[in-house]
């Protein structure tokens, strides 16, 4: 507790704060029907020019972004923690700046080995197990929205095999907003982001009755 307080350890003690306050707002949004994680993701620029190309490095298309900052929060931390510990024991410990910069070194390439092994045991949004022509067609819920021409949402529907799947998605260009719950229809894809009209009726697929819109 006391390298935990010491001034040296300052900037690893904040990213374990920090840590602890993402973990506490997730579970609170999760008890009330809301991810923050999917708020980042969606926030997240699509494309892969500066940070979010060391983001894809990070292996960003296999664990939200959420996940992985969570991650580096706690890789940081605890290389911070383990660097000033054997620091001390040798002479003293380093001073926080300095100790910062091999901590985050580390923590990159922790990150991108911790983050495939978090994406096989977590269950991903997304699966490409499936052609994405194959869900070109098919009709589902918009979860996360509303669907307009900016940030992409999250459309939730099923495959041909009856798997759920949350897919990133934009409304047409001729599409005016459509809100979360709305019914619509996958057109196309660019990438991995899904282009969705508003359903026509004799389109639907039957609602399932286990699925709950968030609130």
């Amino acid at each position: 507790m006391q390298l935990f307080l010491a001034p040296e350890s300052l900037p690893f003690a904040i990213a374990a704060a920090m840590l602890a306050i993402l973990t506490g707002l997730e579970m609170i949004c999760l008890l009330i029907g809301f991810s923050l994680g999917e708020v980042v993701d969606k926030a997240w620029p699509g494309d892969h020019g500066g940070l979010s190309g060391l983001m894809s490095w990070l292996n960003i298309g296999g664990v939200p972004v959420l996940i992985l900052l969570m991650l580096f929060l706690g890789l940081f931390a605890i290389n911070g923690f383990v660097l000033q510990s054997v620091a001390q024991f040798i002479w003293s410990p380093l001073p926080g700046l300095v100790a910062a910069v091999p901590a985050f070194g580390v923590a990159l390439p922790e990150v991108r080995f911790f983050s495939r092994i978090v994406a096989r045991i977590v269950p991903r949004d997304e699966t490409y197990a499936v052609d994405l022509s194959d869900f070109i067609g098919r009709s589902g819920d918009v979860t996360v929205g509303p669907l307009d021409q900016g940030l992409p949402g999250r459309v939730r529907l099923k495959d041909r095999h009856g798997n759920w799947h949350a897919l990133r998605a934009r409304a047409a260009r001729t599409e005016a907003p459509i809100p979360i719950g709305s019914k619509v229809l996958i057109v196309d894809h660019a990438l991995d982001i899904f282009i969705a009209i508003r359903a026509p009726s004799d389109t639907l697929t039957p609602p399932n009755p286990s699925f709950t819109e968030h609130p």
